[in-house]
C-alpha cells in the first residue's frame, strides 16, 4: 500500500473526470476491500419542478444512470419527498422494497435511506449520489462511493464543510473569478465571452454556436461590476490559451455602459491584448460607453446588432485560429 500510494502522492492522475490535464494528487484514501453482492444507485437531488427533494434510485447501480435512463427507464425510481414530513420510515421501507432489498438488508437500506436524508438536509446539500450503494456478500449496505454538492450560499454556517474545500482540485481560472465576485465557468471553444445576466449570457453563447462558433466560457460580471472587474475578467478569460477572439455582450441596467467600457480599455491596455474583440453594449450611458472606446484609439470592433456581433465575431475568432496553426501573427484593425 505504501508502495503504490508514493506513485500516486505528488504526482498528476489521470482519470475521465480529470480530463486530459490532470489532477495532481495530494491525498490517497486507503479502505477495506468489501466483495458485492448487489450494487444500486441512490441520490437526492432537488428539483425545481416539484419544489423540494427528489430521490432518485435504481437496482442498476456502479454504472452511469444516464445510461440506465436512456436504455432502460423503468429501472428508476423517482420518490419526491414532502420537506415539511421528511423521509418516514414505511416510505423508506417501500422504497427498498423496489430496488429488491429483502431480509436484514431491506431495513438496513431504508435505514441508511433516512440518514441520508438526514444529511442531506442537515449539511445544506444541493446533490447526494452514491453510486454504487452495494449489498455486500455478508449482506451489509454500505455507501462505496459518493459524490455531494453543497450550497454555496450556505457557507457561513456549514463552516466544517466548506473548510474541506481544496482548490487545487478546482480550475485555477473559476477559483479566480471567485475571488472578484465573478461567475465562470470554462468550456471547451475558441471565442471568448463576457456578458451581464446569466440568461444574456446563455443567449449569447447559443448565437455563437448558431453562427458556427464554441464559447470558451460562460462568464457573468453580475449587474454591479466595477472596471476593476472587467479588467480582471478579461484576465481571466485571456489566461486561456484556446481563446482566438472575445465577445463582449452588455445590456446595462443598473451596470452603466461607461463602466465596462473603461474595464475594458484598461484590460486591453494592460494586458496587451492580442486576440480580437467585438463588443456590444447597449442602455445605461452607452454613448458615454461608445464614446470612450472611440476615444481610447485601440483596435476594438463595436457592433449594436447581436446577431451581426456574433457572426463577426466568429469569423475573427477562425481568421485568428488559422493564423495561429500556421504560425502567422495577424494583428486585425478596423477599416
Amino acid at each position: 500500500a505504501r508502495d503504490l500510494a508514493s506513485k500516486m502522492l505528488g504526482h498528476k492522475i489521470f482519470t475521465k473526470q480529470t480530463g486530459a490535464s490532470g489532477k495532481d494528487c495530494n491525498k490517497v484514501f486507503i479502505v477495506e476491500r468489501k466483495y458485492v453482492r448487489r450494487e444500486y444507485y441512490f441520490a437526492i437531488l432537488m428539483d425545481r419542478a416539484m419544489q423540494g427533494p427528489v430521490i432518485v434510485a435504481s437496482s442498476q447501480g456502479g454504472v452511469d444512470i444516464e445510461s440506465v435512463a436512456a436504455e432502460n427507464p423503468e429501472a428508476i425510481v423517482k420518490l419526491p419527498v414532502d420537506i415539511k414530513k421528511g423521509l418516514s420510515l414505511e416510505s423508506a421501507q417501500g422504497l427498498a422494497d423496489k430496488l429488491g432489498f429483502v431480509g436484514n438488508a431491506r431495513e438496513e437500506a431504508a435505514d441508511t435511506f433516512i440518514k441520508l436524508y438526514k444529511l442531506f438536509l442537515a449539511k445544506d446539500a444541493t446533490q447526494i449520489e452514491i453510486n454504487p450503494l452495494v449489498e455486500t456478500s455478508d449482506h451489509q449496505v454500505m455507501c462505496m462511493d459518493a459524490k455531494f454538492g453543497f450550497d454555496d450560499n450556505a457557507n457561513f454556517r456549514q463552516k466544517d464543510v466548506f473548510s474541506l474545500r481544496d482548490p487545487t482540485q478546482e480550475d485555477p481560472r473559476e477559483v479566480q473569478a471567485e475571488k472578484w465576485n465573478l461567475n465562470y465557468i470554462g468550456l471547451d471553444g475558441q471565442i471568448g465571452c463576457l456578458v451581464n445576466g446569466a440568461g444574456l449570457a446563455m443567449s449569447t453563447m447559443d448565437i455563437i454556436k448558431l453562427h458556427g462558433g464554441a464559447p470558451a466560457n460562460f462568464l457573468d460580471v453580475g449587474g454591479s461590476a466595477t472596471a476593476k472587474q472587467i479588467c480582471e475578467a478579461f484576465k481571466i478569460i485571456s489566461s486561456d490559451a484556446g481563446v482566438s477572439a472575445a465577445l463582449v455582450n452588455i445590456f446595462g441596467g443598473i451596470m452603466r455602459c461607461d463602466v465596462v467600457a473603461q474595464g475594458i480599455i484598461d484590460a486591453v491596455k494592460e494586458l496587451d491584448l492580442k486576440i480580437p474583440l467585438v463588443v456590444r453594449l447597449q442602455g445605461t450611458n452607452v454613448d458615454e460607453g461608445k464614446k470612450l472606446i472611440n476615444e481610447s484609439g485601440i483596435a476594438i470592433f463595436p457592433c449594436d446588432d447581436l446577431d451581426k456581433a456574433a457572426d463577426l465575431v466568429v469569423k475573427l475568432s477562425d481568421i485568428t485560429s488559422l493564423a495561429q496553426k500556421v504560425g502567422v501573427h495577424a494583428k486585425l484593425s478596423l477599416a
